[in-house]
C-alpha cells in the first residue's frame, strides 16, 4: 500500500474508533511536503461534510509556540526584551508583586509559580465585562492580567514546572506591550504575512485582521455548557473565548499547511537557513531547560520524555506541542520531520480522551513510513 494510503488508513480507523470526527495530518520531510491526509467529517451531526485540506481547525494550545513564543523570540532578537528580565519590567501593574519578578524565562518554561488554570472567564462575568462579540479590547485585557497579578503562587518560582495557562496570558500580554499592538495584529503583521502562513488567524468568523472565513470551513468543536451552543468559529477555551478570543494560550485557528508555514521558519532557523527567526535563539529556545524543576519543557516547546505523545521514534532534540481540542506539532531537526496532526476531538464533547493513545501511534508509523522507509 502507498505510504498516502498508508496514513489515511489510520487516520479513517481513529475515525471508526470515535477518537475524532475526522482529522488532517501533514508530514514535511527535509523540506519537501509528502502528504496532506484527511479522513472523516467536520461533525458528528448530520449534515457532516468530509474533512478537506482546507478545513480549519481551532488550535488550542498550539497558539502558545505559533504566536506567543514565536513572538517572544522575535522580540528578544529585535532587543526589546531578554530572557532574564522580569515580567514587571514590561508590565508595570505587575511590580512589587511575587509574580512579578518572575523572568520571561521563567513564564516560557512554566515554572513562575503561577497556578495553570483558573475560571478567569467566571470573574469576568461576574463583573458583566464579557465581550459581545469578538476580539479582543483593553478594558477585558486589564481586567484579565489584574486578575493574574492578583493570583497566589502555589509554589516558589523556579523550584518545579507547572504547565500554566496564566503564564501565557501574561506573555501575550508582555508581547503586546512591547509592540504597542494587539496580539492578533502583531502575529499578523510579524508572523503570517512575512511566512504566508495563510489561513492562520484568531477569530476567523469575525475577520479582525484578514476576511472572514465561511463559517462552513471550520470544523465544530463542543458543544458547550458555559455557551449554552454549539461552537464553530469561535474560540473552544473559555478564558480566551471571554477575553474576545485573542490570547496568548489560545485562540488561533488554522490548517495544518498554515501550521507547518510556522513550523518551517523554526526548523530553517535551528538549521541556520533563511527565517524570520534568529537561528542561535531558535536553537536555545528548543533545547531542554537545565533547572531544579526537572521538567521536559524547552522555552515554550516541549521535548520528548517517554511516553512521548511524539511516540518512540523522534529523537532527543525534538521539540513540539500539543492543543487540548485534538491538535499537536512535532518537530525532529535532526532528520528535518515536521508532522502536523489537526483534528476536534472534542466534539461533540471533551470527555473522549482517546486521542492519547492514538498519537504515538501515528506519530510511530509517520516515523516508520517517511524516515525508516
Amino acid at each position: 500500500m502507498a505510504t498516502h494510503q498508508v496514513i489515511e488508513a489510520a487516520l479513517q480507523s481513529a475515525v471508526d474508533d470515535g477518537v475524532f470526527p475526522g482529522a488532517q495530518l501533514a508530514v514535511r520531510l527535509r523540506g519537501a511536503l509528502q502528504c496532506v491526509a484527511v479522513a472523516g467529517r467536520l461533525s458528528s451531526e448530520t449534515p457532516g461534510l468530509p474533512v478537506q485540506p482546507s478545513t480549519i481547525y481551532d488550535l488550542a494550545s498550539l497558539t502558545k509556540p505559533l504566536a506567543t513564543v514565536t513572538s517572544v523570540l522575535l522580540q528578544i532578537q529585535h532587543t526589546k526584551v531578554a530572557l532574564e528580565d522580569s515580567v514587571q519590567e514590561v508590565l508595570a501593574e505587575l511590580e512589587g508583586t511575587p509574580i512579578g519578578q518572575a523572568t520571561v524565562r521563567d513564564l516560557l518554561t512554566h515554572r513562575s509559580g503561577l497556578p495553570g488554570w483558573r475560571p478567569i472567564y467566571e470573574q469576568l462575568e461576574a463583573r458583566d465585562i464579557v465581550p459581545r462579540c469578538s476580539g479582543g479590547n483593553q478594558s477585558l485585557g486589564q481586567a484579565a492580567l489584574n486578575m493574574i497579578r492578583d493570583e497566589p503562587l502555589i509554589y516558589t518560582r523556579g523550584e518545579r514546572s507547572v504547565y500554566s495557562d496564566l503564564g501565557f496570558m501574561l506573555l501575550g500580554f508582555l508581547v503586546e506591550r512591547l509592540s504597542g499592538m494587539a496580539l492578533d495584529l502583531w502575529c499578523e503583521v510579524s508572523i503570517i504575512q512575512p511566512l504566508r502562513a495563510d489561513p492562520l488567524m484568531f477569530c476567523p468568523t469575525a475577520g479582525r485582521t484578514q476576511s472572514p472565513i465561511d463559517i462552513s470551513r471550520i470544523a465544530p468543536t463542543e458543544q458547550d455548557e458555559w455557551r449554552n451552543r454549539l461552537l464553530r468559529g469561535e474560540v473552544h477555551d473559555e478564558n480566551a473565548a471571554a477575553m474576545g478570543g485573542v490570547a496568548g494560550h489560545a485562540g488561533l485557528f488554522g490548517t495544518a499547511e498554515s501550521v507547518l508555514a510556522v513550523s518551517g521558519a523554526w526548523l530553517r532557523g535551528y538549521h541556520g537557513g533563511e527565517s524570520i527567526l534568529d537561528g542561535e535563539l531558535v536553537r536555545q529556545f528548543t533545547t531542554r531547560q537545565e533547572s531544579a524543576a526537572r521538567s521536559s519543557w524547552a522555552l515554550g516547546w516541549d521535548t520528548p520524555s517517554a511516553p512521548s505523545s511524539s511516540g518512540s521514534h523522534f529523537s532527543e532534540r525534538s521539540f513540539g506541542h500539543l492543543g487540548y481540542t485534538g491538535t499537536s506539532l512535532w518537530i525532529d531537526p535532526l532528520c528535518e520531520l515536521e508532522v502536523v496532526l489537526l483534528s476536534n476531538r472534542v466534539h461533540p464533547s471533551r470527555r473522549n480522551e482517546k486521542i492519547k493513545v492514538f498519537r504515538p501511534r501515528i506519530h510511530d508509523l509517520v516515523y516508520r513510513e517517511f524516515v525508516s522507509a
